[in-house]
């Protein structure tokens, strides 16, 4: 097996089903060693199995490809930094990690409780943070060694995240918090040879059958524009030695279509040159969101 990741050390975590998989799948086809991370757990978080990963293992392996299994809860402190040291004790050495694990608990906010909040930030966000943290100290001691680090991240946002979702407010929020974090990232981490990008993928997985219902079901010939096959392509690019012009960007993605996602932008403005008096901001406020241009519908509104 070879190609544009030849010979690079992969991560890619919720790696056992749909997105992760393909990602995991592709990677290793164009020569990636590669970090097959998944507890196996449902939709909701619950329960545990290694065999999602170990299948996934066993398809690359039966290929020809370099891969080997990982459990670690990447949300926790302690795990995530054991998948980072699992690369580099099977490897020496890290390149690029994926930032793909993730479940949902949707709920209308009226109806959404605590812990549903707390458990798909915990996975979604803190999860995305702790592999970067672990992963970006790697790299750093080695540019910091002297070495020409080319590292990358990939991050996993949403159209949720940047548009937002009804009944997704908990999943919304957690990936739109990873976008920001991957322009704070790019900008923290450029120094240490490292870049960070986000995709904001539309495929059909497990977690958004209950979303996408329309778009589910599979063309009887031709194109699948929901396949989760069509993501990989750009991630495994972006994570190649190749995409190191390429930092700080949320890409979205769905069949064969990839845009620039262009994020928050400063709009029109009123400049009084002092404080405002509150009864005066009516007429104000009104003029300005006239003159600037309309926002993305919500999910589902």
């Amino acid at each position: 097996m070879g190609g544009i990741c030849d010979g690079r050390v992969v991560i890619v975590t919720g790696a056992g089903r749909g997105i992760g998989r393909s990602h995991a799948l592709e990677f290793a086809r164009q020569g990636a060693r590669v970090v097959v991370n998944d507890v196996g757990v449902g939709l909701d978080g619950q329960g545990g199995s290694s065999g999602p990963a170990a299948d996934v293992v066993a398809d690359i392996r039966a290929a020809g490809g370099e891969a080997i299994a990982n459990g670690d809860d990447i949300a926790s402190w302690p795990g995530a930094a054991a998948v980072v040291e699992a690369a580099i004790a099977e490897w020496g050495r890290l390149d690029t990690v994926v930032n793909n694990a993730g479940i949902v608990r949707d709920r209308m906010i009226v109806s959404m409780d605590e812990a549903e909040w707390d458990a798909v930030m915990r996975v979604h966000l803190k999860g995305t943070f702790a592999m970067t943290h672990h992963a970006a100290n790697h790299w750093r001691e080695r540019a910091k060694a002297g070495e020409a680090v080319h590292a990358r991240i990939v991050n996993t946002s949403s159209g949720a995240g940047l548009a937002g979702s009804i009944g997704q407010g908990n999943y919304s929020a957690a990936k739109a918090g990873i976008a920001a974090l991957t322009l704070v990232a790019a900008a923290e981490l450029g120094r240490y040879g490292v870049t960070v990008n986000a995709i904001a993928p539309s495929a059909r997985t497990r977690m958004t059958e209950t979303v996408f219902v329309d778009m589910m079901a599979k063309p009887e010939a031709g194109f699948d524009a929901m396949d989760p096959d069509n993501i990989a392509p750009l991630v495994v690019w972006l994570g190649s030695h190749e995409a190191g012009d390429v930092t700080g960007r949320v890409f979205e993605l769905a069949g064969g279509r990839i845009s620039v996602a262009q994020g928050w932008l400063p709009g029109p403005e009123a400049d009084r040159g002092d404080r405002w008096d509150p009864a005066e901001l009516g007429p104000v406020v009104r003029k300005l969101v006239s003159e600037a241009a309309p926002p993305q519908p919500v999910y589902g509104s």
